[in-house]
């Protein structure tokens, strides 16, 4: 992949430095099974699965086998070649991609830089309405102004040079931009078949795809089922033959269909249960650190919440480390702020407080409650998506906040799409929330605050700090940009817009004869292109 860097110091010019690009490597001696088939469970029914409406993890999980754009992820993590077999830096704000001439959509198309200028295109479209539009807009010329309504379309800062040559020009300079092109939000679309079916275009019947994998059978809150592309550029190195995706949301029944043998990937173990599993299943058990944040959305404009001390002191209050040690158990890490270890371009912030005995904390947090005029009893509800890991974290938060503040806390449980719109349409007092970085750059964490982002589900605004992400975003010195981040990594959360908790780990179970699954994918992005399964 292209290196991060000061532009300065590659001159005009930073090749693309990349493997091939291809599927699966099987070690030397490793024999394969007969049946290259793999069960793995989603968590629950993806939002969409038009790649630039995907919003939640499960759609975007899907979206990914069944698209590829520029670039990719591979099982290890990497940035990897995908239709774009190079790419170079013209300039500090210029990319240009060249495509491999050998990429078909499903149904025998050729891939061509216009399907990448139309489907970036209809990501920022006001039209499409997806809530990825200034996420990643902002980082495209003129994609701002796009989505607000202000510019048309065509004036987006991408262009195809030719057939096979896909230029993007950037605001500022954005150092991983190959890194953020992987994301299939600024992905390829089949103009003709997205067109002729309208809002029925991502069905089994009309969908056509250019990933490693096609859409067959969709069963809404049972399964998806994908088969392999035999049209994919690399399909003679795609191993698996079909990857069936389960919509189970309950944490013990998704154990439960790997212990029967009617799955073959556990998402997520149920909470505290981590400790049990690895000594059952030793040669199963994995859990990789993400870059990602647990947190919960404060609405920032309901009549209770929109008092910055009432935020203050129900996020002074709930002790990180027994949610972490006790409750979780499974290795995940405190957090007190919104940049997570490991994130590039920013230091982790923490607050003052984090450090206090936790009779201090509640002390003043009881003060700040009273002079915001809130009552013993109060009642808040709280929003989350069903699952036994997100509800026994809310009970944990309930008894934090009944105890301490003397607070009510009514649990209101829904399925994951039902929680993603409640939070989209700031239907909510406090949400259960969680973000997976969606490259490694401090600013994929800045868009869950940043004023007017769409992924901003607390309504909060810091044009302060807004202002600093800005002069960041724009200096070409790495370490002045890394500085002035920090420095509105640690303004923004003064305002508690949101309660950070946790860093993710992915605590699961996969049988040994999976391969592929690597313990360095810091994004949790596995492909099935990228696994096999082993003679067992």
């Amino acid at each position: 992949m292209a290196s991060q860097l000061k532009f300065a110091a590659c001159a005009l010019v930073c090749a693309a430095i990349a493997g091939p690009g291809t599927a699966a490597v099987i070690p030397p001696g490793v024999q394969l099974h007969s049946t290259q088939t793999l069960i793995r469970n989603n968590g629950s029914e993806p939002d969409t699965l038009d790649p630039m409406l995907a919003e939640g993890v499960p759609a975007n999980n899907i979206t990914r086998e069944l698209f590829e754009g520029l670039t990719a992820t591979d099982g290890a993590g990497n940035v990897v070649p995908g239709v774009a077999e190079t790419w170079k830096q013209t300039s500090s704000t210029s990319w240009v991609f060249t495509l491999r001439k050998t990429a078909k959509w499903s149904n025998g198309d050729g891939v061509t830089a216009d399907d990448f200028i139309y489907g970036m295109r209809r990501l920022v479209d006001p039209k499409t309405a997806s809530q990825y539009a200034n996420t990643f807009g902002i980082f495209l010329v003129n994609g701002k102004e796009i989505t607000e309504g202000k510019k048309a379309t065509s004036e987006l800062g991408v262009k195809a040079l030719d057939k096979y040559t896909v230029e993007i020009r950037t605001p500022y300079p954005v150092a991983f931009l190959p890194e953020l092109v992987s994301n299939l939000q600024l992905g390829p679309v089949h103009r003709a078949s997205q067109e002729k079916a309208g809002k029925d275009w991502t069905k089994p019947a009309n969908l056509v795809s250019n990933g490693a994998y096609t859409l067959s059978e969709w069963k809404v809150n049972s399964k998806i089922v994908l088969t392999k592309n035999p049209q994919y550029w690399d399909a003679a190195n795609v191993q698996l033959t079909k990857v069936t995706y389960l919509a189970v949301e309950s944490d013990s029944a998704d154990v439960k269909l790997y212990e029967s043998g009617e799955n073959e990937w556990v998402l997520l173990l149920p909470p505290g249960s981590y400790e049990k599993y690895k000594a059952q299943y030793p040669r199963e058990i994995r859990n990789t650190p993400l870059i990602g944040l647990r947190y919960y959305s404060f609405l920032n404009t309901d009549p209770l919440l929109k008092d910055v001390r009432v935020r203050k002191a129900l996020s002074m209050v709930l002790d990180r480390d027994i949610l972490a040690q006790k409750v979780t158990a499974d290795g995940q890490l405190p957090a007190y702020g919104l940049i997570v270890k490991g994130t590039v371009g920013s230091d982790v912030t923490s607050y003052d407080w984090a450090a206090w005995p936790m009779a201090k904390r509640v002390e003043e947090a009881k003060k700040l409650m009273a002079e915001a005029g809130v009552a013993p009893g109060t009642k808040l509800k709280f929003s989350y998506n069903t699952s036994d890991y997100h509800k026994k974290m809310a009970i944990f938060a309930a008894s934090e906040w009944k105890t301490k503040l003397s607070l009510d806390l009514e649990l209101d449980a829904m399925e994951f799409k039902v929680l993603i719109k409640k939070r989209n349409d700031k239907d909510y007092q406090i949400a259960r929330n969680g973000w997976n970085a969606d490259y490694n750059d401090a600013t994929t964490f800045f868009a869950l605050v940043q004023c007017g982002n769409d992924q901003n589900n607390q309504a909060s605004c810091n044009k302060k700090a807004d202002a600093l992400i800005d002069q960041g975003n724009q200096s070409l010195d790495a370490t002045k940009r890394k500085e002035l981040l920090t420095q509105a990594a640690r303004l923004v959360m003064e305002d508690y817009p949101m309660m950070p908790l946790l860093q993710y780990t992915i605590p699961r179970l996969v049988k040994s004869y999976v391969g592929g699954y690597t313990a360095t994918n810091a994004l949790d992005r596995y492909r099935g292109k990228d696994l096999y399964i082993i003679k067992h």
